[in-house]
Parts: C-alpha cells; structure tokens; sequence
C-alpha cells in the first residue's frame, strides 16, 4: 500500500472518493472513475483515473491515464499523468508521459520519459506517437541525476 506522504499528495485539498482493487482480484478490460483508484491486484487493460495509487504486489498491464500516479508495484505499458512517482519498489516497463516525473532509489525504469505542460490535454494516439517517434529518433540513453531529469530521454536503469 501506499506511504501517508504519498496519499497526502495525491488527495491533496479535496476529497476524492476512493475504489479499492483487492489482491485477491484480476480485471482483464478497462478500468474508469471519475476518483481515486487503489490497485493492489492485477488488470489487463487501461486505467482511466483522477488518482492512482499502485500497491506492493500490484500488476498492471496496459495504459494509464490519471492526474497522479504513484507506483509501488509493477507496470507495463504507458502512463500520461500530470506527476509521476516510482517508489523504490516500484518495476515499470513504460513510456511515460507527464509534468513532473520522481523515482526513487531503488526503482527500476525501462522506457522513455517524456516531460510536457499538460500530457492529459493530447489525445492518446497523439501522445504514443510523439513518444514513439522521438524514440526512433535516437534519444539519448542516460539515468535519473539529482531528480533532474532531461526533458525528453530513454532510461533503462535501477535508480
């Protein structure tokens, strides 16, 4: 489950209602609420949220589109998210869309990180497109220093 910070920070002023996914559930489609969702199960498929949270044994397979994301278990495929946090658990094979990205140490990354003003305003083929392309391009290769991140760049690391 996730830490007091990391809940503070993702509930932030108001209050969001919150769903809870068990770990003794396994979803396979998409997932929507216009609240917050805490994962600590499996979903195959994409996660449409205002919040986040991915628990310890939390597996996820597929896309997420939310304001926050915390991730303490693993996921594969892509988040677009205002703020991003990887804890030092987390195991993410992702391109990642956001605003504002922090990883812990300890966290394992693979894919590209890309920073944008608002990743929630492109439209989803919009934004697997950019980060397709720029990884055709030949982004440099590099790690997480200092938690100041290059503003477009592919990492494949354990910070």
């Amino acid at each position: 489950m996730a830490t007091d910070a990391s809940q503070q920070s993702i509930r932030g002023a108001g209050s969001l209602s919150v769903s809870t996914i068990g770990e003794d559930l396994m979803i396979a489609g998409d997932v929507r609420s216009k609240g917050e969702i805490h994962l600590d199960g499996r979903v195959q498929g994409d996660v449409h949220c205002t919040s986040l949270v991915l628990g310890e044994n939390s597996r996820l397979e597929g896309s997420v589109i939310a304001e926050d994301v915390v991730i303490l278990g693993r996921l594969v495929g892509s988040v677009r998210a205002l703020r991003v946090m990887l804890q030092s658990r987390s195991h993410v094979e992702a391109d990642l869309l956001h605003s504002s990205l922090a990883i812990e140490q300890g966290a394992y990354f693979e894919g590209q990180s890309r920073c944008c003003d608002n990743p929630l305003s492109l439209d989803q083929e919009a934004a697997e497109a950019r980060l397709r392309r720029n990884g055709r391009q030949g982004a440099p290769n590099g790690t997480m220093t200092s938690g100041h991140p290059s503003s477009d760049h592919s990492l494949s690391s354990v910070v």
